[in-house]
């Protein structure tokens, strides 16, 4: 077998992640070792390496024992010379092999390099052709034997890797990493909405059913007009017969959907590059559920060319009016009955120039359901987008007397944290949605629902922002809730008082005389065998509890989970790093100083990305002790490396004295109180903002007395 061929090439930024170091290191590396390797690519600011070059540096120099499969396979994507979206391209189609043919994978694999890149034009042509037809209608392009070539061994660490996780979720980890890298090219919609959108189309009630009885009917085709990179499509579940559409307008992102969507599941997937509002590749065909993500505020939407096309049957929009647009694109796809969920920004429900549309969904009973999401839910994360549920007329339909209106804002953690709790979300819409289904309307529940009477609506206005309909929750300024949370807070104080260190603590102490101890760093405690240091992928089964880096800079319980972690599903087949009693956890961005260590309530969940894991041998160190120096200030400063206005922590550069274990507990029981003190502080402030808000709502809602001037 001749060499490989590997021009994979690497940034100071993979160097840093190869090595578990921030960047700042492997530019000080590059200044104090004159066989650090030279730069084989890049710009003179940010230049890049030979791989297989720097692995060899690492090693000889002990920076690295072995580069993980999952690592080694991503920096070969990332630095393929044709870019990372044409090596997810050749990687989607090897997978496909891999998972349809596997003997013949197996075939031409077994050869060198170059005779391999020759073989695989024709074994992937005939896979591709198998999965999604003929060449002329499929967005999936063969690469050729030339283009192959640099990618094989790319090629064969996938293959590899797909030994150990699966084709699947190989795929799913590159593309993960993908679009976690470059934020900024693809609008994503995150695992949570997808799945929600995906299970409100298919809870409807089977085609000819009143809505009230029966049960849900599993959709045969689906539709994404735009599909970006999948992720609606992906959140459908898989039957054997299912008919998968996507259309993008970006050749790329419909190549990658197609790829992704075959390493899924059986289903037929067709995939087009096309202007979906110009040329709709679809015209020919309906869909029992169309799901959507339109791409938001587009001026440039066809508006001129396209003002007498048929699918305005309920209104022309107006140039700003493009996610209505997008909305009668749905429903001229759809089969009669058929269910359509698109996510909208939550001006189409109120801005004037939709008013007349709106106007006509509802009175032909097209619009069912406007659900508000959380703010954060997708991008863009600062508003709180909406998910419009429509249904399809057909000729013998009466048109629904109501409207259901869901608001989940308040659907948030107990303790007030700001990140969704997917689930409570998920389940405050399904069961408000299922009711409507099954039932035809939905009594009042304040706060929350409401099926709001359709002529109520058809005013000048055609408002359907949910909260402007539905009554307060009636907790909001409840007196005996209230009293409960002032009961609260006075405890909260009292413990917060009694923790509070005593003056003699905060008495400076005399250490002109007293020798300090000399320090260390946690990179040469690692080397020494005194702990050891991981970092967090959020990775795991699907529904694994993640620690996030918001749930140690507040003390909350896991928050995470890792079926939403990333914007992909959690996988199964990847046993996550999981926390255990005595470890110390630290965010690496944001600037902040923060160290946890576990207890018996947080172990066990899977550490999410951005956070480092300390694991102190018990017999060398203890875990308050390490976690009280790691957060001191000054620390901090030394080992962050700034850029623009974010900051990203070198762990291994934060110091610490270098004390026996009984020189240790004596500063270890003052930062365990420390903890308690920050706890009960925090909890106070949490209490004190419950008891003000409330306070307010009841004032101005009229459940609270103004009382005695």
């Amino acid at each position: 077998m001749t060499p490989r061929n590997d021009t994979t090439e690497v940034t100071a930024a993979g160097i840093a992640r190869l090595a578990g170091v921030g960047r700042a290191a492997v530019s000080n590396w590059r200044r104090r070792h004159g066989d650090f390797p030279k730069p084989v690519g890049g710009t003179e600011t940010s230049p890049s390496f030979a791989l297989s070059q720097v692995e060899h540096w690492l090693r000889a120099q002990g920076k690295l024992v072995e580069v993980p499969l999952r690592e080694r396979v991503w920096q070969q994507l990332a630095g393929h010379p044709a870019g990372p979206v044409a090596a997810l391209l050749h990687t989607g189609c090897a997978l496909l092999l891999l998972r349809d043919r596997p003997t013949d994978w197996l075939a031409v694999s077994a050869v060198s390099d170059e005779r391999m890149a020759q073989l695989l034009p024709d074994a992937l042509d005939e896979t591709v052709a198998m999965r999604f037809g003929v060449r002329r209608r499929r967005a999936v392009r063969v690469p050729t034997a030339a283009e192959l070539l640099p990618t094989v061994p790319l090629l064969r660490g996938a293959a590899e890797l797909a030994s150990e996780l699966g084709a699947m979720q190989t795929y799913e980890f590159l593309l993960g990493r993908q679009t976690d890298a470059n934020p900024r090219q693809y609008t994503l919609t995150p695992a949570g909405p997808a799945e929600l959108m995906a299970r409100i189309a298919g809870s409807t009630a089977p085609a000819g059913s009143s809505g009230s009885t029966g049960s849900a009917v599993p959709a045969r085709t689906v539709l994404d007009p735009a599909c970006g990179t999948g992720a609606l499509l992906r959140a459908v579940p898989p039957r054997p017969d299912q008919y998968l559409y996507g259309q993008d307008s970006n050749p790329e992102l419909a190549a990658l959907t197609a790829l992704r969507l075959a390493l899924h599941s059986d289903a037929t997937v067709r995939t087009m590059a096309a202007d979906t509002l110009r040329a709709d590749a679809y015209d020919d065909r309906k869909a029992d559920v169309v799901l959507c993500h339109p791409p938001f505020n587009e001026r440039n939407w066809g508006h001129d060319e396209l003002a007498y096309d048929p699918r305005w049957e309920y209104g022309f929009p107006a140039r700003s009016e493009s996610e209505l647009a997008w909305v009668q694109h749905a429903l001229a796809r759809l089969t009669d009955g058929g269910t359509a969920v698109l996510l909208m920004p939550p001006a189409a429900a109120s801005r004037r120039s939709g008013r007349r549309i709106r106007a006509d969904l509802l009175r032909r009973g097209a619009l069912r359901a406007v659900v508000a999401l959380p703010a954060g839910a997708a991008p863009p994360y600062n508003l709180p987008l909406h998910i419009w549920v429509l249904r399809k007329p057909g000729p013998a339909a009466r048109p629904a007397p109501e409207l259901l209106l869901v608001e989940t804002a308040g659907v948030l953690a107990a303790d007030g944290r700001d990140k969704q709790l997917w689930p409570a979300v998920q389940d405050a819409v399904l069961d408000a949605w299922e009711h409507v289904e099954r039932h035809g309307t939905l009594d009042e529940r304040p706060g929350a629902a409401r099926s709001v009477p359709v002529l109520e609506l058809l005013d000048d206005e055609v408002d359907l922002a949910p909260a402007r309909h539905l009554p307060p929750p009636a907790a909001a300024g409840d007196g005996a809730e209230l009293l409960a949370v002032r009961h609260g807070l006075g405890e909260a104080l009292r413990r917060a008082a009694d923790l509070a260190p005593p003056p003699d603590d905060l008495t400076p102490s005399d250490t002109e005389d007293t020798p300090r101890p000399p320090l260390t760093t946690v990179g040469e405690l690692a080397r020494a065998g005194a702990l050891t240091l991981h970092t967090g992928t959020g990775e795991g089964p699907g529904g694994t509890p993640v620690l996030t880096d918001h749930d140690v800079l507040t003390g909350a319980a896991p928050s995470g989970t890792a079926h939403d972690s990333n914007g992909t599903h959690g996988s199964d087949d990847v046993e996550p790093l999981r926390t255990a009693p005595g470890d110390v956890v630290v965010p690496v961005f944001g600037g902040g100083t923060a160290a946890r260590v576990i207890d018996e309530a947080t172990a066990g969940a899977a550490l999410g990305r951005g956070l480092a894991l300390l694991r102190p041998d018990p017999a060398a160190l203890d875990p308050w002790f390490l976690a009280g120096f790691l957060r001191g200030t000054a620390n901090h400063r030394q080992a962050s490396s700034y850029a623009s206005t974010s900051a990203r922590l070198d762990v291994r550069r934060l110091q610490l004295p270098r004390l026996p274990l009984a020189g240790q507990h004596t500063y270890s029981e003052r930062f365990r109180r420390l903890a308690e003190f920050e706890d009960a502080v925090r909890r106070a402030a949490l209490l004190g903002d419950r008891l003000v808000r409330g306070m307010h709502d009841g004032l101005t809602e009229g459940t609270l007395p103004p009382g005695a001037a």
